[in-house]
């Protein structure tokens, strides 16, 4: 398995990044087994440090392990904390999070010096305090990327950004770990982590929803494939949105049509009406976007708005 290529990240102001020609290679445990616990995992042995030991409970767990960590062995949380002498990267559900660190904690498995890394996006440096507790060192490292838990995920880390949370004297090795798994770190601030998720969790698995929500209504009107329609218009619009912003908005919303959205809404009504506040909600947001953007002119809104507003309240009813 070869590993991705490791560009040189910014290090932050302030803070050097050890070279890369001599980076120390870590002894690594992994508690959690799930898609993005086994695919880092897989990175960093790929980088050269010593994954040691990972927790494989159920049996999809145990079949990606096999997997993208066949020589690893497989041990109880508290084992493979003891045998991650350097990291322990803990990649569990955000709400078992910290009740699994406050375990390792209690039960002496953690030590001082030792780094604790967790992978969620929601929590920051908080959530580690047992381990702090204990000497060890806390850092809050979320690669912001979508995973299946194959090998096919590993050439997809490179280049991508990790959302990172670290004390100060810790960051050099923050921005070394970011490098070895072929990524660049973003520094995000204690109190923005929820933020920071909330973004991201919004843009991509809503974007999902958004997607099957169409691709639904797409077989509804007898469209057989509907991927192949959407495929090159959603590529376009999403390579739009990231170039140009809100300049990339088209449609009847950003033209004030509110005739054909009233449309929309009662063909949705009849047909499919668990679809008709999601519709809502976003033409709303859609229009106070073109209006603040200078797409839409307020006195051209104002049948679109009384469309939208009205129809909220029939929902609401």
């Amino acid at each position: 398995m070869s590993a991705p290529p490791r560009p040189r990240s910014a290090a932050p102001h302030g803070a050097a990044v050890p070279p890369a020609a001599t980076p120390r290679l870590l002894t690594v445990g992994v508690v959690g087994s799930g898609r993005v616990g086994t695919v880092l995992g897989a990175a960093l042995a790929a980088a050269g440090h010593r994954v040691v030991a990972v927790t494989a409970g159920s049996g999809a767990s145990r079949a990606r392990a096999a997997l993208l960590l066949p020589d690893v062995s497989r041990r109880s949380a508290a084992a493979v904390a003891r045998a991650a002498t350097d990291l322990l990267l803990v990649a569990v559900p955000d709400d078992a999070l910290a009740g699994v660190v406050a375990a390792l904690a209690d039960g002496g498995a953690l030590r001082p010096g030792q780094v604790v890394a967790h992978t969620s996006g929601a929590h920051g440096l908080a959530v580690l305090a047992p381990a702090a507790a204990a000497g060890a060192r806390p850092l809050a490292l979320h690669p912001a990327m979508t995973f299946t838990g194959t090998p096919d995920d590993l050439a997809r880390l490179a280049g991508i950004s990790y959302g990172v949370t670290a004390p100060a004297e810790l960051r050099p090795l923050a921005a070394r770990l970011v490098a070895d798994l072929g990524g660049v770190p973003e520094w995000v601030g204690e109190a923005d982590r929820p933020l920071y998720h909330a973004a991201l969790a919004h843009g991509a698995n809503h974007l999902v929803t958004l997607v099957n929500e169409a691709a639904d209504r797409l077989r509804d009107a007898g469209v057989a494939q509907p991927e192949k329609v959407l495929a090159p218009l959603l590529r376009a619009a999403l390579e739009n949105a990231l170039r140009l912003g809100d300049d990339a908005l088209t449609g009847p919303v950003s033209r004030g049509d509110a005739g054909t959205v009233e449309r929309h809404l009662a063909r949705l009504a009849a047909t499919a009406p668990e679809s008709v506040a999601p519709y809502l909600a976003l033409a709303r947001r859609t229009a106070d976007r073109a209006i603040a953007a200078g797409r839409l002119r307020p006195v051209d809104a104002e049948s679109l708005l009384g469309v939208l507003a009205g129809d909220r309240r029939e929902v609401a009813a």
